[in-house]
C-alpha cells in the first residue's frame, strides 16, 4: 500500500488493515516448505498454460502412437490404455494437491471469520452504547421532550453472542436435512 495513502485512513482502520495483513503474513510463514512446493504445484496446475500442456501432452502421445502405429511399432496402441492410466494417477494426484492446499486455505479462511466475528460483536457492543449514551443524553436534556422509545431501549442492550448461538443450533436442528424428504417420496 501506498505511504501516503495509509497516512490518510484513520488509525483504527489502518489497526484492523494491519491485522489482517498479519494474519496472512503468519500464515504464509507457518507453511512448511512441502506445503509451500504443493501450493505454487497448485497455482501452476490452475493456469490455462497447464491445460494447453495436458492437452499438447495427450495429442503428442496419441499423433506417436498412431504414426508408429503404422510400423506396428507403437508404445501404447489405442485405446491408449497407458495414457488412460497416467492421466488417472496425474488426476488423483492433482485432487489430493489440491485438497491439501484447500486444508490450508480453510484455515485461514477460519481464523478470519473468527477475526470478522470478534469485530462484529465489538460493533454491536459500540453501537449499544453509542445508543444507550444518545438516549440519555435525550433524556437529560430539558430542550428535548422526553418520549419512551421500547425500539431505542431494545437497541441498547448488546446482542448475547451465546443465546445467539442456541437459537441457530436451533433453527438448523428443525430444518430436515437435504435429501431426507427426497427419499421418502
Amino acid at each position: 500500500m501506498d505511504e501516503n495513502a495509509r497516512l490518510d485512513l484513520p488509525g483504527n482502520v489502518d489497526e484492523n488493515v494491519q491485522a489482517i495483513a498479519r494474519l496472512h503474513a503468519t500464515h504464509a510463514r507457518s507453511a512448511t516448505p512441502a506445503e509451500r512446493i504443493v501450493e505454487r504445484l497448485v497455482a501452476f496446475l490452475g493456469r490455462p498454460a497447464f491445460a494447453g500442456l495436458l492437452t499438447l501432452f495427450a495429442v503428442v502421445w496419441i499423433g506417436a502412437n498412431l504414426w508408429l502405429g503404422r510400423s506396428r511399432q507403437a508404445f501404447d496402441p489405442p485405446p491408449f490404455s497407458l495414457l488412460d492410466i497416467i492421466l488417472a494417477l496425474m488426476a488423483v494426484y492433482m485432487t489430493v494437491v489440491i485438497l491439501i492446499v484447500q486444508r490450508r486455505a480453510q484455515l485461514l479462511g477460519d481464523h478470519r471469520e473468527q477475526l470478522m466475528l470478534q469485530l462484529s460483536i465489538l460493533n454491536d457492543q459500540k453501537t449499544a452504547k453509542l445508543i444507550a449514551l444518545i438516549e440519555e443524553l435525550r433524556r437529560d436534556d430539558p430542550s428535548i421532550r422526553n418520549r419512551r422509545d421500547d425500539h431505542a431501549n431494545e437497541l441498547t442492550r448488546p446482542a448475547d453472542p451465546e443465546a445467539m448461538l442456541e437459537v441457530i443450533r436451533d433453527s438448523h436442528e428443525r430444518q430436515p436435512e437435504p435429501g431426507v424428504l427426497d427419499d421418502l417420496g
